[in-house]
């Protein structure tokens, strides 16, 4: 992990009904806090999202390119992309920079035919995952969710984990903290919380 790059928590979890992705607010610069409320969970379209860790620039521009990719398929040819393609498509877009690498860790997550999570590291490595963590936090906030994590518990539940994974970041990791993002994706809706941290 470039610990140097990733300086923040962002996890996702998948459960029968649903997946949920969560991340913290600040944006670091080193040991500089940058800003206090970023939002590091992207809406995709009304069935996925991607959360980043990583250079900002890096990701937004990914994850504009997804969108559009996204808004492309359905409008010339009629279809919405599944989200495997879509995270092989971030993976060819990653390796194909190598040389001068997007420098991102990447969870792609939603509902097609059935809940689905993809974590995507920085040369275009994609593995498709029941939960994840990226980021300078990612150890503590997995060792949260692998402690507590039932693939048949209910979405509410799942929630309440994702936010306790990233709140043990926040009290742990300097690069992690002011509040937590979450997103609920299941087969009818997309929701997304906020989670304010004592």
């Amino acid at each position: 992990m470039l610990r140097g790059f990733h300086g923040t928590t962002t996890v996702g979890i998948v459960v029968n009904d649903g997946v949920v992705l969560a991340a913290d607010k600040r944006a670091s610069s080193g040991l500089y806090i940058a800003h206090k409320a970023v939002k590091k969970i992207i809406r995709m379209d009304d069935r996925a999202a991607l959360t980043i860790a990583g250079l900002v620039a890096d990701a937004q521009t990914l994850a504009d390119f997804l969108r559009i990719e996204i808004l492309r398929r359905k409008v010339m040819y009629g279809y919405t992309p599944s989200l495997r393609s879509l995270a092989y498509l971030l993976s060819l877009i990653l390796n194909s920079s190598k040389y001068y690498p997007y420098i991102v860790q990447l969870l792609l997550g939603g509902y097609d035919d059935r809940p689905r999570l993809y974590a995507i590291e920085l040369f275009g490595d994609v593995v498709e995952e029941d939960y994840a963590a990226t980021g300078s936090g990612s150890p503590i906030a997995i060792g949260i969710i692998e402690s507590n994590y039932r693939k048949d518990m209910p979405v509410d539940e799942a929630l309440n984990l994702a936010v306790k994974a990233v709140s043990a970041s926040i009290a742990r990791d300097v690069f992690t903290g002011e509040a937590v993002d979450a997103v609920v994706i299941t087969k009818d809706s997309y929701k997304e919380y906020n989670f304010k941290i004592r």
